[in-house]
């Protein structure tokens, strides 16, 4: 049988390391075995915090909908609350859009609720 031999595929593989290691600092975007783990890592981080990045947005939303409600004369709860009743199918990131970018068709919302 023929001997295989592994250099090129190899040495691929490292280059394909290396060039997503690129910008790490200090021997990550060097070596092969530090970038190896610094690589993995960015990916663990980078897949946890896709997740995370959906609550912090949420809460971000719902401070700036409680803030704009304050200025009106209500809480979060009780405007969220009346907007259920009066059934008024808005997700909170059209309302802290509202709340941010145009204050007035807020209050107009907040008035037709209350």
């Amino acid at each position: 049988m023929a001997r295989v031999k592994r250099g090129k595929a190899h040495l691929k593989h490292r280059k394909h390391l290396l060039r997503q290691a690129k910008g790490y600092r200090w021997g990550r975007k060097s070596k092969i075995k530090l970038a190896k783990t610094a690589i993995y890592k960015a990916g663990a981080y980078a897949y946890r915090d896709r997740r995370a990045k959906k609550r912090t947005m949420r809460a971000l939303w719902q401070i700036r909908i409680n803030a704009a409600c304050r200025e009106a004369g209500l809480s979060y709860s009780k405007f969220i609350n009346l907007l259920k009743i009066n059934k008024i199918d808005l997700d909170r990131k059209i309302l802290a859009d509202l709340a941010l970018n145009n204050p007035e068709v807020f209050k107009k919302i907040v008035g037709k609720i209350s």
